[in-house]
């Protein structure tokens, strides 16, 4: 047999290419994922918590509130009466009304005198000069000014009386006689007195009139 040496080295020199083809064929592809299954999601990164707030600080303690004040010569008919009756009798020089607790003496005194003539309110108080003086009623207010006098007596347990004369036509008295439910005295040193408008201080006022 002959052998056909052109084509022998032809075949030789082809091998080798067709192993380096082989080799440098296309990379090998991933394998699908089987059917019936998914891919995982990715998650998402989870959030930060907030920090915790401070707790609330304690409220302050509950104050209370402070006392009401007391009523003044703007409602002065919101003070109490002040306790005692109005008592009437006759003296040498006219007619008195007097007021106070039975055996306890008299708080304060109104009367006719007629020899002046006057009305005179007399009580008890403390110094020896005058002092000035407030009468207060339904109708009207008065500043006054009140007298030290002598004759220590006049007012029961009174250690200095003190007086404010009225002429026998002044329309305070009429005031103080007509004044709804209650009238006020007021004099520096002495206690303020709610008094009561009774009849018998209308009776008086007339008796000097």
């Amino acid at each position: 047999m002959k052998i056909n040496l052109p084509g022998l080295c032809g075949v030789l020199l082809m091998a080798p290419l067709l192993v380096l083809v082989g080799c440098t064929g296309s990379p090998p592809q991933p394998s699908p994922a089987p059917r019936g299954t998914r891919a995982p999601v990715p998650q998402p990164a989870p959030l930060p918590i907030p920090p915790r707030p401070a707790p609330p600080s304690p409220l302050p303690p509950l104050v209370p509130p402070p006392p009401a004040p007391l009523p003044t010569t703007a409602n002065w008919r919101d003070l109490p009466q002040t306790p005692g009756l109005w008592t009437y009798g006759a003296e040498t020089a006219g007619s008195a009304v007097r007021f106070g607790q039975p055996g306890a003496g008299s708080l304060i005194v109104l009367r006719c005198d007629r020899s002046r003539p006057a009305i005179v309110l007399q009580r008890a108080g403390f110094g020896s000069a005058d002092v000035p003086a407030t009468i207060t009623t339904s109708a009207a207010v008065r500043r006054l000014t009140a007298t030290p006098v002598g004759g220590a007596g006049t007012v029961r347990n009174a250690a200095i009386p003190f007086e404010i004369a009225f002429n026998i036509r002044d329309p305070l008295l009429d005031a103080m006689a007509f004044s709804r439910g209650r009238f006020m005295v007021e004099m520096s040193g002495a206690q303020t007195l709610i008094l009561p408008a009774w009849a018998e201080l209308g009776r008086v006022i007339e008796d000097c009139r």
